[in-house]
């Protein structure tokens, strides 16, 4: 009967974003002027005033000094708000939102359960203004998520997806803490052991769907297993994976805390490091030698650092790694941008909540970043690293329709990000607040 009960209530969620799909779908060819009041339009330069912004078929088509009307073009006032380009989330988990049951999870839920969790967290997402996200760590759901939503079936943030991510036999990414019968019985194809089965491994990363490739360079605090957060994959195996990408046209980027990971991943052609914590100065180095990205997730370390203190569901081996990871997170961000790495900004929203995305943005400004620097990092930097940067990331002809608005200045204060009252994607209007 709870089985039961659960199926209907998301399947009435389901009905429901789908109708609000529809009836978006409705403006989707429609002509709009946006009366702003202050623009960010391409964040890291001026804000601009009393700005007019027409926007058709989906796209920018201008940007003007004043206000002006056209007959028969709808005008939208945002005359008392702050604009500016729609947001970017470079790390999440759409699949669903760790909690107590999160093993009892990983094997009751349906393949159904996970696509609509993930389309019901996809709608969150975008109403909190993100309106792209890279989705790195997911079941094959989230490709369907991704094309459904390109096809204009279903409402959501356009996706970047890299689908499960690719690890050593026992790594982070492999499945732990069950009986063997379970374990063998979720053996998956994204496991490999050896430079030729990880080549292997890559192969069917991209042949699934997958627009960037995701290993899992170091152990992981979440994964059930007492194997530590340094380097798992040898040397030879992380070639193998990113020369495999590189010949099929992917990006590859990594999951890694420890040094010896996160160094050895970057000088082996990974192209960003997801988490960071236990980076150096010389690591540091490394970055720029390589022109390397880091997507630092400080919210995901606050998280579980919290459950690991106040809360009694993690596993011990999970808490333990919580305890000494968590707590460095802020400090490897500082660290970071005192030595000019470049930043993009990431969450591993799915451990914290969804549609809380922007709770990073404080923290990246804790950490000795001005406003501007979060929100480029949040949009400009972070439309380059997931490969969108000539279609998205700023408000400028020629590029999508993605624009939010809040009502005060986030540059004086980051926090307006947490309230967002305008959300605009491809040049539908999804959330419009007085």
């Amino acid at each position: 009967m709870k089985k039961t009960m659960k199926t209907f209530k998301i399947t009435l969620l389901a009905c429901a974003a789908l109708g609000w799909t529809a009836a978006a779908n409705a403006q989707a060819g429609e002509t709009y002027m946006i009366h702003a009041g202050t623009v960010l339009a391409v964040p890291g330069k001026q804000p601009l005033s009393a700005q007019t912004i027409t926007v058709k078929d989906g796209k920018i088509i201008s940007i003007e000094s004043g206000y002006f009307t056209t007959d028969g073009v709808k005008t939208l006032d945002l005359k008392d708000k702050f604009v500016l380009p729609g947001l970017i989330d470079a790390h999440v988990h759409l699949r669903g939102e760790f909690n107590p049951n999160v093993r009892l999870d990983a094997v009751t839920k349906s393949s159904g359960d996970i696509a609509y969790d993930a389309l019901v967290n996809g709608k969150k997402t975008l109403m909190a203004g993100f309106t792209a996200v890279q989705d790195v760590g997911g079941p094959d759901e989230i490709f369907a998520l991704r094309d459904a939503i390109n096809a204009g079936k279903v409402a959501g943030p356009r996706i970047r997806a890299a689908g499960r991510a690719i690890s050593p036999t026992a790594g982070h990414g492999d499945m732990h803490g069950y009986r063997q019968n379970v374990l063998d019985a979720f053996h998956r194809p994204n496991l490999c052991d050896g430079a030729a089965d990880c080549r292997r491994a890559t192969r069917a990363a991209i042949k699934k769907g997958a627009d960037v490739v995701k290993i899992t360079a170091t152990g992981g605090v979440l994964s059930n297993t007492a194997a530590g957060t340094e380097q798992q994959f040898f040397d030879d195996e992380l070639r193998a994976i990113t020369q495999t990408a590189a010949k099929m046209g992917r990006k590859v980027t990594a999951h890694a805390h420890g040094k010896t990971g996160i160094d050895s991943a970057i000088k082996a052609g990974v192209k960003s490091i997801e988490h960071g914590t236990y980076m150096d100065v010389e690591t540091a180095g490394i970055f720029k030698q390589h022109n390397a990205v880091l997507v630092p997730t400080v919210l995901a370390g606050v998280t579980v650092a919290e459950w690991a203190t106040n809360k009694n569901w993690l596993p011990p081996a999970s808490a333990k790694k919580a305890l000494e990871v968590g707590p460095k997170m802020q400090d490897m961000l500082r660290l970071a941008h005192a030595n000019g790495v470049t930043i993009a900004f990431g969450t591993d929203t799915g451990v914290s909540k969804h549609g809380e995305n922007a709770r990073e943005f404080g923290y990246m400004v804790a950490a000795g970043m001005s406003e501007m620097e979060a929100i480029k990092a949040a949009t400009i930097t972070a439309a380059n690293h997931i490969e969108m940067g000539d279609k998205i990331g700023s408000i400028e002809p020629g590029k999508y329709a993605d624009i939010i608005a809040v009502d005060g200045n986030p540059l004086n204060n980051i926090d307006e990000l947490l309230d967002v009252d305008f959300v605009m994607k491809g040049g539908v209007v999804y959330k419009n607040e007085d």
